[in-house]
């Protein structure tokens, strides 16, 4: 079956880093754009962060630039978040996405969604 997994979410203090990790079950992930997004409670889904699956351009929210950083691992079929700097606002469920096409920060465009990883940043 086409499956994604998030993982390493956690509780981190203020400042402190997580490293997301999105495994790919079923499929190849190199063929495809992979998005990373974020759900707050009562709050709407919001795009993090994508990667091209041609060219390898990256994209990233204002709220996250400089901070968080995308990357894409073939050989393992991984794509991972590494997120540093991290503040209480980033505290959210974060989900990664599938897409065959071009990537985009649009949540509904994406065709495969994993289950998602709760991080929480509090001192």
């Amino acid at each position: 079956q086409v499956q994604l997994v998030e993982s390493g979410g956690g509780l981190v203090q203020p400042g402190g880093s997580l490293r997301l990790s999105c495994a790919a079950s079923g499929f190849t992930l190199d063929y495809y754009a992979i998005g990373w997004f974020r759900q707050a409670p009562g709050e709407e889904r919001e795009g993090v962060s994508c990667i091209s699956s041609t060219d390898g351009s990256t994209f990233y929210a204002d709220s996250v630039k400089g901070r968080f950083t995308i990357s894409r691992d073939n050989a393992k079929n991984t794509v991972s978040l590494q997120m540093d700097g991290l503040k209480s606002e980033d505290t959210a469920v974060y989900y990664c996405a599938a897409l065959l096409g071009p990537a985009t920060m649009v949540p509904d465009e994406y065709d495969h969604w994993g289950q998602g990883t709760q991080v929480t940043v509090s001192s």
